[in-house]
């Protein structure tokens, strides 16, 4: 018992390196077949398992709609009492089954077949590839049967392993890894297929604290009457009060809808300094600093806040391609992100 927990971590990571050297090697065309129907799909990857395997398939799904593949998952017995009208002409359906008999899932295949929709299986058949039609017999095992479900798929993947981790030989262990890792292979080599993004992936993620670090700039500014502005020909008095009626410690200084400098408190601060009670009859476009930093809506908020640190300011000018003032974001505002 004092080594039970390593050896099932053992066993589970050799049960990986050998489903990657499938992948590298006699199952490389399957893998890359079933990247092709899902790549090529024009509906949804519907993936279906029972039990352990259903637990895992949930996950899969979950995954590849995270990663840009419009994916669901479908609970094979309710499949059967109504739900697999949600299969669809121009799906592709990915069946988990670690005997590849699971009955609920077999009783599918007919409508799956009639309905033309690609069927790729991930089974515990060691049958390194099936990935063309006619079925090409087994390289390796060739004895051995191969199941329904994998001899029924257009593409049938290898989730064999030599045996699971539990020290009954019963429990699902390292095949349900293998069925995840393989799972997360597809999801992967399909996200980078795409070209899917930072930014894409931030798009699907919008809550909890992923959404947060990945919030885009105009989440978070500050915009219409919420943000201070005046124009070149302000006078100071009333500067000022835009600025502490904002409450952001800096004003935008606007021609039309133009940025055309910024008023920090800073800036005050600094003339003050210099010129004393005489910064009250300075106008706006007197006292602006021209040339601003700025930053677009559509940018991250970790790219406003590496700028910010860059440049030692506590405030940035949001603005289109044509400098027209768009909004205004503080340091304060990504204290919500948990990038501060």
């Amino acid at each position: 018992m004092k080594h039970t927990g390593e050896n099932v971590v053992r066993i589970e990571a050799e049960a990986l390196r050998a489903l990657a050297d499938r992948i590298a090697g006699p199952m490389a065309l399957a893998f890359q077949r079933a990247v092709d129907l899902m790549f090529s799909c024009a509906g949804r990857v519907v993936v279906t398992g029972m039990g352990k395997s259903g637990l895992i398939a949930r996950k899969i799904a979950a995954t590849l709609s995270s990663t840009g593949t419009p994916a669901l998952y479908l609970h094979p017995v309710d499949a059967l009492h109504g739900d697999l009208g949600v299969v669809m002409r121009g799906d592709v359906v990915l069946a988990l089954s670690a005997s590849g008999e699971t009955e609920e899932i077999l009783a599918l295949l007919a409508t799956i077949k009639r309905l033309q929709v690609p069927l790729i299986a991930m089974t515990g058949d060691e049958i390194w590839c099936l990935s063309q039609r006619p079925a090409v017999a087994p390289t390796q095992a060739s004895s051995k049967r191969v199941s329904t479900l994998a001899a029924a798929a257009d593409v049938a993947l290898d989730c064999s392993v030599d045996k699971e981790a539990c020290t009954l030989g019963l429990a699902p262990t390292a095949s349900t890894t293998a069925m995840l890792a393989l799972g997360d292979a597809l999801a992967v080599t399909l996200s980078e297929r795409r070209g899917f993004k930072e930014e894409d992936f931030a798009d699907l993620h919008p809550g909890g604290k992923l959404g947060k670090r990945l919030a885009r700039v105009e989440s978070l500014m500050h915009a219409g009457d919420a943000l201070p502005r005046v124009t070149p020909q302000t006078g100071m008095p009333d500067v000022i009060y835009e600025m502490s009626r904002k409450k952001l410690g800096v004003t935008a200084v606007v021609e039309g809808e133009k940025l055309v400098g910024i008023i920090s408190d800073g800036d005050l601060r600094r003339l003050l300094e210099k010129r004393g009670k005489d910064v009250l009859d300075l106008t706006a476009g007197e006292a602006m600093t021209k040339n601003p930093k700025t930053i677009a809506a559509g940018e991250f908020a970790a790219t406003a806040l590496a700028l910010m640190e860059e440049k030692k300011i506590t405030s940035l000018m949001v603005v289109d391609g044509s400098d027209k003032l768009q909004g205004i974001v503080h340091l304060h505002d990504l204290w919500s992100t948990e990038l501060v």
